[in-house]
């Protein structure tokens, strides 16, 4: 299939190679002359032949409204928008709105797979009609990891983004009790080998996990974090989940406290906070408050939850999420 991809950044950059790799045609636009292929979203448009699929993966909040409402001007109906980033789940419903006015379908999907979506392949969960759906499938099948799972149509447009929400909300916590976990290890004077303890959890128990394995390699790259800063930014997913969860009266109690645990980070050099703030950036390549270990953040890249502003409609940017 042809496809339109708005933001060229670690994701979108990724997402980009991926179907190109699986026989798809993408044409894709960028603030960067380095990474586009294109000058502008109207040659972007140009190049694609009706109907037409544009994904979007910018940040979330103004530039992804902006380049929604700038991409209505240029579609016609029967096209379809993709958005692929950090969107609130309330906003894709205005953006869906805005755009059946003129015929244009929307879809909301939220990925998950960080720097490491172009080997595995990024988990993917969209909402939208039917109809519009399946104009983006095939892009869903290369994107999706191997196998029966990894991919999955939620419901009507919002279903998308709001699952992932509640995704993010549980990785914070299973984010604090892996970090909560070694500061324990590393704290009790009876543990001689904290890191090699929890890289035997990696196998046959019931707490085995890709976060296992991202936290023992940030550990073998920085022993003890001794170099890390015990800092973690919350991305909005966390404080969506907690809000959904009190609109719709369920208890989350975990997700609650690892939000508030990472308010508590930016008052202390908290030791499980480093755990955290490793993870993040092994899994996401999101930008810590030191340098970056090997193959973690690009030397001088702002994380998302450190951007001092959103950029405005096609600039570009893609929408590295602060979760993934």
């Amino acid at each position: 299939m042809e496809i339109g991809l708005v933001g060229l950044g670690k994701m979108g950059g990724n997402m980009r190679e991926r179907l190109r790799r699986g026989g798809h045609t993408v044409v894709g636009f960028d603030h960067d002359p380095e990474r586009r292929d294109v000058d502008s979203l109207e040659q972007m448009v140009d190049r694609l032949d009706a109907p037409r699929v544009v994904w979007v993966m910018v940040p979330a909040g103004e530039a992804t409204a902006q380049t929604v409402t700038a991409l209505g001007d240029l579609l016609e109906a029967g096209d379809v928008v993709v958005d692929g980033g950090n969107s609130r789940w309330t906003d894709d419903l205005e953006h869906a709105a805005q755009l059946a006015e003129k015929g244009i379908g929307y879809v909301d999907c939220g990925v998950s797979g960080g720097v490491w979506g172009l080997e595995n392949g990024y988990a993917l969960m969209y909402g939208g009609a039917p109809e519009d759906v399946a104009k983006v499938q095939p892009a869903f099948d290369t994107l999706k990891p191997e196998g029966e799972f990894g991919a999955v149509h939620a419901g009507k447009v919002g279903a998308g983004h709001f699952s992932k929400m509640v995704h993010n909300g549980i990785e914070y916590a299973i984010m604090q009790s892996y970090a909560e976990g070694w500061e324990l290890l590393e704290a009790a004077d009876l543990v001689d080998n904290t890191t090699e303890v929890l890289r035997s959890w990696r196998e046959g128990t019931v707490i085995r996990s890709w976060l296992l394995d991202l936290l023992v390699a940030a550990l073998d790259q920085e022993p003890g974090l001794a170099g890390i800063r015990g800092y973690a930014e919350d991305s909005g997913e966390g404080r969506w989940t907690v809000e959904a969860a009190i609109e719709n009266s369920v208890a989350v109690p975990a997700i609650t406290a690892a939000l508030f645990a990472r308010f508590v980070s930016r008052q202390d050099d908290s030791p499980a906070m480093k755990a955290i703030a490793a993870m993040r950036n092994q899994f996401g390549g999101h930008a810590m408050h030191t340098p970056a270990p090997e193959g973690g953040d690009v030397a001088g890249e702002t994380g998302p939850d450190e951007a001092p502003e959103a950029r405005a409609a096609g600039a570009g940017s893609d929408s590295e999420p602060a979760e993934s």
